[in-house]
Order: C-alpha cells, then sequence, then structure tokens
C-alpha cells in the first residue's frame, strides 16, 4: 500500500514508533516520518491513552446546507434549467454565490438532475 497525503500511517509503523526510545527528531530519522508525526502520535498516547490515529473530519460546512429541499423543489418546478441558471437562482433567492461545480455536486450529492430530453428526433444522416 502506497501512502498518500492526508491518509494515516500503518498501525504497524505507529506501534514501533511510540515504542521506540529517543528523542523525537532521532525517532524520526530512525523511522523516515516527520518530527510532528512523531511528537502528535507521543502526545495523543500521553493525553487520551490511544496509540490509534485519532478519526480524520472536515470542519468546513457544505456551502449549500440547508437548502436541499428548496433545491429540490426548484430543481421538481423548473427542471430545464442549466447550472448556470440554477446558481444564478440560489443567488437571487438565498445570496448564496457558488460555482457551477459545487452546485454539481450537491445536486449529485442529493440524487437530483437536470437532464435534459432530446425534442427532435434523431438524425438520419448522423452516425449512430
Amino acid at each position: 500500500m502506497v501512502w498518500h497525503i492526508g491518509q494515516a500511517y500503518g498501525q504497524d509503523l505507529r506501534d514501533r514508533v511510540l515504542n521506540a526510545k529517543g528523542s523525537i527528531q532521532e525517532v524520526a530519522a530512525r523511522f523516515g516520518v516527520s518530527k510532528s508525526y512523531v511528537a502528535r502520535a507521543r502526545s495523543r498516547r500521553r493525553r487520551h491513552g490511544e496509540d490509534t490515529p485519532g478519526m480524520q473530519c472536515n470542519h468546513v460546512p457544505l456551502k449549500l446546507s440547508g437548502l436541499e429541499q428548496a433545491l429540490a423543489n426548484q430543481v421538481a418546478a423548473v427542471n430545464d434549467w442549466t447550472l448556470q441558471q440554477l446558481r444564478e437562482w440560489v443567488h437571487a433567492e438565498h445570496g448564496i454565490q457558488v460555482g457551477v461545480s459545487t452546485m454539481w455536486k450537491t445536486l449529485a450529492r442529493l440524487g437530483l438532475s437536470l437532464k435534459k430530453s432530446h425534442s427532435m428526433p434523431v438524425s438520419k444522416r448522423a452516425r449512430t
């Protein structure tokens, strides 16, 4: 398994770092981790008595939280709007400015869709 930024190190490495004797700098150099990782792991063990990493969470609330029902009602009422028109409506009605990608992700999270239906038949000349 490859380690990625924001992902916790494996428990086996954490156990070896916590059980190692020496200063923070020595332990960090020995195991190839940062000094702050060693300090935080030791601090967590000292304060909470836990050797496992804490739960990672994002403390930034969603911009459109609380507007789920209003968005669902608007999409149901006017299903032929584009994402741009929908975000302009949110800005005019609720005073929240969001990007198209935020609007798209919110609709996807809510299971809503702005799919258009084709009103014209498929061209016979076009490749199918």
